[in-house]
């Protein structure tokens, strides 16, 4: 009893010696965080994981070295060597996801230009869930690997490794063909968080990327949720590919009178008082001239998608006004041409009226040129025979 009480002992005082170290580290660290700030992330996220695995080490160690055989020993040094391999895996995901917040805090998106910035999140991100997932496997698999019917059970599945990988992979061939499309969009550059794209006719933006789904913030705030392999699969609109300028039109139909250089002077001066423009591209033309309208369009440009559909908006409103109030009579006409009738005329020979009387409506008579071609397309003329008395 004296023994045991000795052991006890040994051990809480080699777990509150491990305690001590932790802590004292622990203040040193947040003293030097004061001039670097990863050593400040490094001490707040690491402490409780290393303090867990450091104290379960000591606590193993010392009843390895200190304790006798006592009933349920076995067991005891079991349930501590998972909790140490639990204990390790918790302090190393954590040292990689400290890692990964350092880099995603260096490389903001709220710049300018962040084209860059923008590919390297998506792929932290990505690597992120793909090292929280690793591990997580990594660690179960060591821990099953502790007992020993599990490691006598491997040897003989390594038989039919072949098969079984077979129907696994027919089971989850859906769910691992969006696992792949996860990593190659992380690392093709096909997409990237916060770019504009166009799909399934919506507008919107990435706003996460998953290895199993992505999700598009479309711009009434809805949510897109689609599958990885959509983006590897069909086709869509990414508007910030290789930058976020882009180009946009704004039509209005007008009659045919319409003075056009005006309404371009116009297009001008409205692009000119606009600090949505980018002074890239101002452009009117002519694009269609039929059914009776001419149609315009005005060919603009801006920095970014949604600064370009506010000048869209703008330049086909202050065109409609300036329109209306320059050049009201420029304003899309319907013609058409109203004739009095005293009354219908009657059907001759399956047609309307005694037929036409001007020489105008006839190709093959009527006129010196309608009788030419008459005969030439008439066939050869044909000779009365004469009569004898």
């Amino acid at each position: 009893m004296t023994s045991t009480r000795i052991v006890l002992l040994d051990v809480l005082g080699a777990a509150a010696v491990a305690l001590l170290l932790v802590e004292i580290a622990h203040r040193v660290m947040l003293r030097l965080g004061r001039k670097s700030p990863l050593a400040t992330d490094l001490a707040r996220k690491l402490h409780r994981p290393l303090l867990t695995t450091v104290t379960l080490l000591t606590v193993q160690q010392a009843v390895r070295v200190w304790a006798d055989d006592f009933a349920g020993r076995s067991g005891v040094m079991h349930l501590l060597v998972l909790l140490c391999i639990t204990a390790s895996a918790w302090l190393v995901g954590a040292m990689l996801l400290v890692l990964e917040d350092m880099a995603l805090a260096r490389w903001h998106t709220d710049v300018p230009d962040n084209r860059k910035r923008r590919r390297f999140r998506t792929q932290v991100v990505m690597l992120r869930r793909v090292t929280v997932a690793g591990i997580v496997v990594l660690t179960a698999g060591v821990m099953l690997m502790t007992f020993p019917g599990i490691r006598a059970l491997g040897a003989s599945v390594l038989a039919s490794a072949g098969l079984i990988s077979v129907v696994a992979a027919l089971a989850a061939q859906s769910t691992l063909g969006n696992l792949f499309a996860g990593v190659q969009l992380a690392f093709s550059d096909a997409i990237r968080v916060d770019d504009v794209v166009v799909v399934e006719q919506e507008w919107g933006r990435i706003q996460e990327i998953t290895l199993t789904h992505v999700v598009v913030q479309i711009w009434d705030d809805r949510r897109l949720i689609l599958p990885t392999s959509y983006f590897t699969t069909k086709p869509f609109q990414n508007w910030t590919r290789t930058g976020s300028a882009v180009l946009g039109t704004a039509e209005i139909d007008v009659d045919w009178s319409t003075p056009v250089e005006p309404v371009r002077g116009e297009l001008q001066r409205v692009c000119e008082s606009s600090d949505l423009w980018d002074g890239r591209v101002c452009v009117l033309q002519v694009t269609e001239a039929i059914d009776g309208r001419v149609r315009l369009r005005a060919l603009v440009s801006a920095n970014d998608a949604a600064a370009l559909w506010d000048l869209r908006c703008l330049v086909r409103e202050e065109l409609v006004c300036w329109i209306w109030e320059n050049q009201r009579g420029a304003l899309p006409r319907l013609r058409a041409e109203v004739q009095s009738v005293a009354s219908e005329p009657a059907r001759v020979g399956g047609h309307i009226g005694p037929g036409p009387t001007s020489d105008a409506a006839r190709v093959f008579s009527g006129g010196l040129d309608g009788d030419t071609r008459g005969l030439v397309f008439g066939g050869p003329v044909q000779v009365a025979p004469e009569h004898k008395d």
